[in-house]
């Protein structure tokens, strides 16, 4: 991964950041970023595009193995807006339990026809503050770019 890379990467996801640094982590932001950035969109079809790259040159979802490959993308610093990004990559597959201390924002990417993550196909889905789950691809592949205010998850 160059600097290039993170830049150009960061750069995409820099809407999306304001976003979410304007709104509450919970339903309403949900249905603002599927509004404002819906999974047709030119937002999100370069950020896929972008992802489907990094992941190819091998700097992105480099952790891992078949069928669960992920990886951080960008720490949570200023210009995120404090929030982390990682990209999993899944398939049919129940993940490790977790929980979102501060919330959780996913863009969920299938590349599957028809595969659902958490049960939510293509678009934005938020887990709010103090939520947990075993993160679940079902019918499928679909990657998932997720967002975490402060970085924050714990495994349990």
């Amino acid at each position: 991964m160059t600097s290039k890379d993170v830049q150009s990467f960061m750069d995409l996801m820099t809407p999306i950041f304001a976003t979410i640094s304007q709104n509450h982590i919970d339903a309403d932001l949900e249905a603002e970023l599927n509004r404002a950035y819906p999974a047709s969109s030119e937002t999100v079809r370069t950020i896929e595009a972008a992802c489907h790259a990094g992941i190819d040159a091998g700097w992105m979802c480099s952790q891992g193995g078949e069928g669960r490959r992920f990886g951080r993308v960008l720490e949570p610093v200023s210009e995120t807006q404090n929030l982390s990004v990682d990209v999993v990559d899944l398939t049919d597959i129940v993940g490790p339990h977790h929980r979102h201390p501060t919330g959780e924002v996913c863009l969920v990417m299938p590349v599957s026809e028809g595969a659902k993550f958490d049960g939510h196909g293509a678009g934005w889905c938020v887990n709010a503050p103090g939520s947990a789950h075993h993160p679940t691809v079902t019918d499928g592949r679909a990657l998932v770019l997720y967002l975490l205010p402060e970085g924050a998850i714990e495994f349990t």
